[in-house]
């Protein structure tokens, strides 16, 4: 099968349906010498995202913002509020009382891309679903795992 294609369809599986197409044309993909299953996905040498053991894909911030351009993408997201921003940006996590809104598809241990006015400033790994981020007012939300800062 198209490793591409199979990218692809894994996109829109995580994401929504179409969101896939949003994907850069020319990325270049590294497989895993053990395996030969794809291993990262990098357009211009930057790295968009890398598989997971479970199938799933680890996106960076960089990606996030590539496919922020879908809507049905913008459903997987939650969008922080002014005061937790500079620690979110530093890679810290995202906790339920500073989210201002939260996508409908977002579930326990997704990929989920934090917002700031419009901007990825984090992606991270969803601890509670969509409806308990806006309920709960304590607790973690989301664990980051990269930020925009921690590429400097």
């Amino acid at each position: 099968m198209d490793h591409i294609l199979k990218l692809k369809y894994t996109i829109d599986a995580l994401f929504g349906l179409g969101v896939s197409k949003f994907l850069p044309k020319d990325i270049s993909i590294t497989f895993s010498k053990k395996t030969g299953r794809i291993r990262e996905v990098k357009y211009n040498d930057r790295l968009l995202c890398t598989l997971r053991i479970d199938g799933g894909l680890a996106i960076t911030t960089y990606f996030a913002q590539i496919l922020l351009r879908s809507k049905k993408f913008r459903q997987n997201c939650i969008k922080v509020d002014e005061d937790s921003k500079p620690f979110v940006e530093d890679g810290k996590s995202v906790f339920c009382k500073h989210i201002t809104w939260a996508g409908k598809n977002i579930l326990i241990g997704a990929d989920v891309p934090v917002l700031y006015q419009n901007k990825v400033i984090a992606v991270g790994r969803a601890i509670v679903n969509t409806e308990m981020m806006m309920s709960l007012k304590r607790g973690v939300a989301v664990k980051v795992r990269d930020s925009v800062n921690s590429h400097q």
